[in-house]
């Protein structure tokens, strides 16, 4: 299942990282580790950011997705599913309409 994963990073470790010239070649092997579909580097609450286009088999991949990010930076990694248009068509919106339309009007 795809998934979309926000990772923030705190200020410390990383700006010593950058400082000892370490933060590029730990990040690239992160990345290589991970090989995301797509990753994109911003900013999120302040803090450096990576969001990140996963695609993930079943939860037992998760930490391999989430540690490098903990262990080598203290980061904050939040997961959130991701679904297609032909994801969401295939989930039958009409059907659970009509399923809870009855709990609604009550």
């Amino acid at each position: 299942m795809k998934m979309l994963v926000n990772v923030s990073c705190p200020i410390e470790p990383f700006n010593t990282m950058v400082k000892n010239g370490t933060a590029g070649e730990v990040i690239g092997r992160v990345v290589d580790e991970i090989r995301p579909e797509s990753i994109y580097f911003s900013e999120l609450e302040g803090h450096r950011a990576a969001i990140m286009v996963v695609d993930v088999p079943d939860a037992s991949h998760i930490p391999s997705i989430a540690e490098p990010w903990f262990l080598n930076f203290e980061a904050i990694c939040e997961f959130r599913i991701a679904m297609t248009m032909e994801d969401l068509m295939k989930s039958n919106l009409a059907q659970q309409a009509q399923k809870w339309q009855e709990v609604a009007m009550n």
